[in-house]
């Protein structure tokens, strides 16, 4: 055997990997796994379906978002994810509309437990393979004053995120605990989508 065959099994080529999402967060946290990987934002339209249940809905969005780039990378690994906040069981909150929006959420979640649930999907379309996994996280936050919650939308840093609030950032002075999880209140849960990726052959 020559050289170049044995260099040649030895190294094959690297499979493609693609984040399908616009979030800075999840390619932060993404880039730590120390994985080559590029952006590619999917165009879907992401509002709620009234008889799905939060589940179904991170679900239905993570798919639609990674199939959508798939179409045009067929021979690459799709990796999306989506993620909202749950209260009660039933109360879903998505990313604010507006600032009003968001006093409204921060408001309902104050000095309550809450549910961060994030879905992870990877399509790989040239091998027909998909997989999802669904990630839940429990947050309690602090209960909250008038002029922390004015205080904090003046800041600008509720306004792209699921819930109105970011554990990373500001908000994170709200924050009492959280049970499970801490990347997947970030917006990635890591160590399902490192697993997940190498279910696929992706090894870091």
């Amino acid at each position: 055997m020559s050289p170049f065959r044995v260099a040649k099994k030895l190294w094959p080529r690297r499979r493609q990997i693609i984040l399908a999402s616009g979030s800075p967060r999840r390619k932060e946290l993404l880039e730590l796994t120390g994985l080559k990987f590029v952006v590619e934002p999917p165009d879907i339209n992401e509002s709620m379906n009234d008889k799905e249940t939060p589940k179904e809905h991170v679900e239905r969005l993570a798919q639609a978002k990674a199939a959508s780039i798939a179409k045009e990378h067929p021979d690459a690994i799709i990796l999306a994810c989506d993620t909202c906040v749950i209260l009660n069981g039933r109360i879903v909150f998505g990313k604010p509309e507006n600032k009003k929006d968001a006093k409204e959420m921060l408001e309902q979640l104050a000095g309550k437990e809450h549910t961060v649930a994030s879905a992870v999907a990877i399509i790989w379309l040239k091998k027909n393979r998909q997989h999802i996994v669904t990630v839940e996280t429990k947050v309690r936050m602090k209960q909250l004053e008038d002029w922390e919650i004015q205080w904090y939308l003046a800041s600008g840093e509720p306004l792209d995120k699921a819930g109105a609030y970011a554990i990373q950032g500001r908000g994170s002075i709200f924050i009492e605990g959280i049970i499970g999880s801490y990347t997947n209140v970030v917006g990635l849960p890591l160590m399902e989508s490192v697993l997940l990726l190498r279910s696929f052959g992706i090894k870091l």
